[in-house]
């Protein structure tokens, strides 16, 4: 259900947890996190939403619908590439304290912001990295997720490099996901559609798994635009 408009903070995560069928047990980390990106998007440009409850409907909330639609919830081990103020990687690393996240950005002022929002939230299942996810030495997680940090073929190519042989790959697009051709080592599997709760706003999440250097199919897997 829609809250208010002049409900709480808490009341707005609430809502949206509950749209999702979740529990409302982190809801105060939750809160804690959106008010830190809003403090600090007053000097930095962290992000274009200066209120915390901004923060909560179009940042935090839709981190949180896109870890509920992985192949795997939790994961053991998720890597955020090009993860800027640190969605979803933040909001999911609150919410799944079993689960290794790791952050990874090149921009100095984002990969500061990251570090403090760990320290401040005690996330001791997360670690910041700064640097370009093509450059930096990896180390294997199950799930990789990136979000508008290079053309899919390019961020394809680097995210294999993070992934372990069992992973999965996870492109996050708009509602109309763009075409994708996969490098040959990258085996496509679905497009899966979901809603970021509290509104009509619709995404989707392109999926692929490690391949071997042969594939079961065609050696390029072209998904047009829905």
């Amino acid at each position: 259900m829609e809250p208010h408009p002049h409900q709480s903070l808490e009341a707005i995560l609430a809502a949206g947890l509950a749209e999702l069928g979740l529990p409302g047990d982190r809801v105060a980390a939750l809160a804690e996190l959106s008010r830190l990106v809003a403090r600090w998007a007053e000097r930095i440009n962290l992000t274009a939403h200066r209120r915390p409850e901004a923060v909560a409907r179009r940042l935090v909330l839709d981190a949180v619908a896109l870890g509920a639609a992985l192949p795997i919830v939790p994961p053991r081990t998720l890597a955020d590439l090009g993860s800027g103020a640190g969605f979803p990687g933040l909001p999911l690393a609150i919410l799944w304290p079993s689960c290794q996240v790791t952050l990874i950005d090149s921009r100095e002022r984002k990969h500061h912001f990251q570090r403090t929002a760990i320290r401040t939230l005690g996330l001791s299942s997360a670690r910041a990295l700064r640097g370009r996810a093509e450059s930096l030495e990896p180390t294997p997680h199950q799930v990789v997720v990136a979000q508008a940090m290079a053309q899919p073929a390019t961020a394809l190519q680097w995210m294999r490099r993070w992934v372990t042989p069992d992973g999965w790959l996870v492109l996050a697009q708009s509602d109309r996901p763009r075409s994708v051709v996969a490098p040959a080592d990258v085996r496509f599997e679905e497009i899966r559609r979901y809603r970021v709760p509290l509104g009509d706003v619709s995404r989707s999440l392109w999926l692929g798994r490690p391949a071997g250097e042969f594939l079961d199919g065609p050696r390029a897997a072209v998904i047009p635009t829905a």
